[in-house]
């Protein structure tokens, strides 16, 4: 529902509420009334302006692990009993799976393009290394050392450099005009 940002902000601005103290204690929390005093007085404020009169919040964990928090909102008064509290927490419980998967996944993935570019780049930087050896005379640990200068010297990345030196030495190479001559 889109008056549900912002309920929330009334407590993610404040620290101060349901949401707030289950995912920081890792324990739910049920307002049965907003209308009634009590703890987070800015937040039961907002909620009741919003037509909330009870809330419920619990935490998403995976046991040790407290991945975030999700609320429940309700119009009416007293609308979350013990079995809505317990359907409740099973469903966070299996929401932070979910979210720690998603994670995992996306986690993975980057990993995997990390692990390829810098592969790919490794091609290049070895290329450019025996280009550097071949015209200085220097070692290949001299040449990454000159490729390291170079890059922090025009704070470009080592593999761009790499990749320049490539590209221009090939360009140098190629003939110009149909009779080979350079």
């Amino acid at each position: 529902h889109p008056e549900v940002a912002e309920i929330d902000k009334a407590q993610y601005e404040t620290g101060d509420g349901p949401c707030v103290h289950a995912f920081s204690t890792g324990y739910p929390v049920v307002i049965d009334s907003t209308r009634e005093g009590g703890p987070y007085p800015k937040f039961r404020e907002v909620a009741l302006r919003h037509g909330i009169g009870s809330v419920m919040s619990v935490p998403m964990s995976t046991g040790a692990q407290i991945v975030g928090a999700l609320n429940f909102y309700a119009p009416n008064d007293g609308a979350f009993d013990s079995g809505a509290l317990a359907a409740a927490r099973l469903f966070a419980e299996q929401a932070a799976f979910v979210l720690l998967n998603h994670q995992a996944y996306w986690d993975a993935r980057s990993l995997g393009e990390s692990l390829q570019q810098a592969m790919e780049s490794r091609a290049e930087i070895e290329q450019a290394k025996g280009i550097i050896m071949a015209t200085t005379g220097c070692t290949p640990d001299e040449a990454f050392d000159q490729l390291r200068q170079q890059s922090r010297h025009q704070n470009v990345k080592l593999r761009e450099i790499a990749a320049e030196i490539v590209r221009n030495t090939q360009r140098r190479a190629e003939p110009r005009g149909e009779s080979g001559h350079l």
